[in-house]
């Protein structure tokens, strides 16, 4: 069988380059390729053409959330697995609103992110035990109706929410919308107050919900 093409995506040149070559090892994974941000990860991808990319999150420049989003929109057939130290709610959910096709923790051992990248590559979803755990807590939390306060959101501030839901820090959401990460944090201090939200994950909960009420 034809090895998958694997990208490795990481900050860390130690994490990074210690993962190519574990993974290289293994006879069902060709490593062609690495990269230290998810603005490298986007070129990457058009240079090696990799099968499956393995993608860290909180990286400079461009963050494996947004980067996830954007290969997504573009090729949504190349499935991203999330590999990444964080498994807050806001990484999870970010991460997997993005279009992750599957989310590990780096305490995951050799195998487990082998067996993850397979299952990729075939069309399967692959989920940390613990973060399928935090998932089913954030289900059984989530808001069933659309918050009559939304109304009262300024274009604005709908338009942070949703950037905040797809994962963007505020250097990159102001980056996005060309102003100042200050002008940033005061539409996101309006946005909680209106909305009644006391954490990031609540906003990218509720940006969800109201993604999940448009045709």
């Amino acid at each position: 069988m034809t090895p998958i093409r694997l990208l490795v995506v990481d900050d860390q040149a130690a994490v990074r380059d210690a993962l190519a070559v574990m993974l290289d090892l293994d006879p069902d994974i060709a490593v062609v390729g690495t990269a230290a941000n998810g603005k490298d990860a986007i070129a990457a991808v058009d240079e090696h053409a990799p099968q499956v990319v393995l993608m860290d999150l909180n990286m400079p420049v461009m963050g494996g959330a947004e980067a996830t989003g954007l290969l997504h929109a573009a090729q949504p057939d190349l499935p991203v697995v999330v590999l990444t130290t964080f498994e807050d709610d806001e990484s999870i959910l970010a991460a997997l609103h993005a279009g992750a096709r599957g989310y590990l923790t780096k305490d995951a051992d050799r195998a487990t992110i082998i067996q993850a990248v397979r299952s990729a590559h075939a069309g399967h979803s692959v989920l940390d035990p613990a973060v399928q755990s935090r998932l089913l807590t954030l289900a059984t939390r989530a808001p069933s109706t659309r918050p009559a306060t939304v109304d009262t959101l300024t274009a604005r501030e709908r338009e942070i929410l949703d950037l905040i839901g797809q994962g963007l820090r505020n250097s990159e959401i102001a980056r996005q919308l060309y102003i100042t990460e200050a002008t940033v944090k005061t539409h996101i201090n309006n946005l909680f107050a209106k909305a009644g939200l006391h954490s990031r994950a609540d906003a990218v909960r509720l940006a969800l919900t109201l993604a999940g009420d448009q045709p």
